[in-house]
Parts: C-alpha cells; structure tokens; sequence
C-alpha cells in the first residue's frame, strides 16, 4: 500500500519557462535560443547548466547567480509557475490519506518560495538545503528518514530518468514517470524507463487512480 508520494519539482511540479526565459534575459540572447540550446544539452543527455555554458562559453554558473540575486532578478515562483494539476492531485492525495512530499534539485532559495506557495503538502525540501542532490543515493537516504513509510510504501515522481527514475529504483522506492517537459517526452518511451518505472503518467491526477489500485 502506498503511504508516501515524492515529488520533483522542475518539470514536475513547475513549468521551467520562467526559469529560462530570465536566464535568456540575463545572459542578452533570444529566449528561442536558448530553448533550443536546452533541448540540444536534454538530447544528448548533459546536465540542463550546459545549455548557459554553450549559450555564453567560460561562464561560472553559480558566480551569474549570486550576481543576478544581487541585482533584482533572482529566482522567483508564483501560482502561474505550477502546472494546472498540481493543487487538485495534491490535495486528493492528502485527503486519501497519503503523505505528500515535494523534493528536488534546487536551491535553498527555491524551497523558500515553493513553501510561500501553501501547496498542499507535508513537506517541501531542497538539495540545497539538505547539500546532497539527485542522483546521489545519499539524497534518497535522506528521503526515506521524512517520507516516513517504508521503501515499498513510496512512490517518487519525476520526469528525468537519470536523476529521478533510475536512482529512486536503485534504492528501493517505487517511481513514476511524467511525460512533461523536455526531458520527460523524450525519454518516455525509452525502453530503460518504460522497463524501470512502476508507472508512467502523463497528469499527476492519475496517482489517485494508482492508489486506488
């Protein structure tokens, strides 16, 4: 029986086009460059920071950060950052009875906003503010402490295989795939996910059903 669900966050839980769209803006380059340059760094399996170190060669990533921090135009979420299914299958989960837990690769910064957003949801974390991040195992250790249920009574949800499906698999939770963003569309019907993923999903109001089961 299901009694813990993790979710991601980018691509999962929010859409990333803000996201880009204030790098673009940022670093002075069209927004459809940029995308395109993400979508080249997904197809060839590179960690998404590729695309701003392609899009401006030498680049210190975190430097840029801090800098865009100090000037006003740091990170930012609001409700138009959420996918349409966020707030209704969360809140069925939590009235089914399930722990609800959002837990992904950002920073500390972001968990801050994801909490100012009162999803429905029992905890929201970062792997910046755990300082392990996805796919370390020690990430999903730290996970397994708060989900507060066993290995086999959890499910994580993501839509990158490597950093979500794979390493949820290797230690011993349940996973579900979303074809969502660019990285869960491309990698959909890749016969290593379709071959690990417990489920693969396209709405996250179809883990209702999945309960239910």
């Amino acid at each position: 029986m299901i009694q813990t669900i993790v979710f991601d966050v980018g691509e999962t839980i929010t859409r990333d086009d803000r996201y880009w769209a204030s790098w673009a803006n940022w670093l002075g380059i069209p927004h459809h460059t940029l995308s395109a340059l993400v979508g080249a760094v997904v197809a060839r399996g590179l960690d998404n920071a590729e695309a701003l170190r392609l899009a401006r060669p030498g680049i210190d990533v975190a430097a840029e950060y801090r800098a865009r921090e100090n000037a006003g135009q740091g990170e930012h979420l609001d409700d138009s950052d959420l996918y349409d299914d966020v707030r209704p299958a969360l809140a069925a989960l939590r009235d089914a009875g399930v722990r609800v837990i959002i837990a992904g690769n950002q920073t500390a910064r972001a968990g801050e906003l994801l909490r100012s957003l009162n999803l429905p949801a029992d905890l929201v974390v970062t792997s910046g503010e755990w300082g392990v991040a996805k796919p370390q195992p020690e990430f999903f250790r730290r996970l397994l402490e708060v989900a507060q249920a066993a290995q086999s009574e959890t499910v994580y949800v993501g839509d990158h295989p490597v950093n979500d499906v794979f390493p949820a698999k290797a230690a011993g939770l349940h996973s579900a795939h979303i074809r969502r963003g660019p990285w869960g569309h491309l990698w959909a019907d890749d016969p290593q996910v379709v071959g690990a993923a417990d489920w693969r999903i396209s709405s996250l109001t179809e883990l209702c059903d999945i309960i239910r089961r």
